[in-house]
């Protein structure tokens, strides 16, 4: 078996309304569906939901539960806020920078963007608390070549000695030499 692609990823929200206006709004996205049942289908567990689904380009959905009998939401505590969060391509760092102005002036708070050497960032959180990233890729088939020759080196070296294998040190110190 070989997955054929994401057919959606989905999240917890505080209101379905507000999350999608919000997506609308801020990220251009398509509000494409929306299911709510009394009853959970795959449980039969007796717990009211929204369930929204918002076009994020190129096929993929991105999609929200509003569940309003649950306990509040929160999040992992035992990990950072920068880790979990959902990253979304852009085009270019045109488009990067356009998204980051039509973000900051609808006062959203902008990180970024962050020079990854590959791909350049910017993060920001929805109304869910949600942490997001749009990336514009600027890495060059080199860069990626030497990336690719050295991922499983740098896996098993992480996995025996739980310290940052050196093998791609170039994309932070600014060699860009191997």
């Amino acid at each position: 078996m070989l997955v054929q692609s994401v057919h959606h990823v989905a999240y917890r929200c505080k209101d379905a309304k507000e999350t999608v206006e919000w997506y609308q709004k801020h990220l251009d996205m398509k509000f494409v569906l929306a299911i709510a049942e009394n009853e959970v289908p795959s449980t039969k567990a007796p717990d009211p939901y929204m369930h929204i689904f918002l076009d994020a380009g190129h096929g993929n959905i991105l999609a929200f539960f509003e569940l309003p009998s649950q306990p509040e939401m929160g999040r992992d505590t035992n990990t950072p806020a920068w880790v979990q969060h959902l990253a979304l391509k852009v085009e270019s760092m045109d488009a990067l920078i356009a998204a980051k102005d039509k973000l900051v002036a609808g006062g959203i708070e902008v990180l970024g963007p962050v020079d990854h050497t590959i791909f350049k960032s910017i993060y920001f959180f929805d109304p869910s608390g949600h942490r997001l990233e749009l990336a514009a890729d600027c890495g060059t088939p080199e860069m990626m070549k030497k990336l690719d020759d050295v991922k499983w080196d740098m896996l098993e070296e992480w996995s025996q000695t739980k310290r940052a294998p050196k093998h791609a040190a170039w994309m932070h110190d600014g060699s860009m030499a191997a």
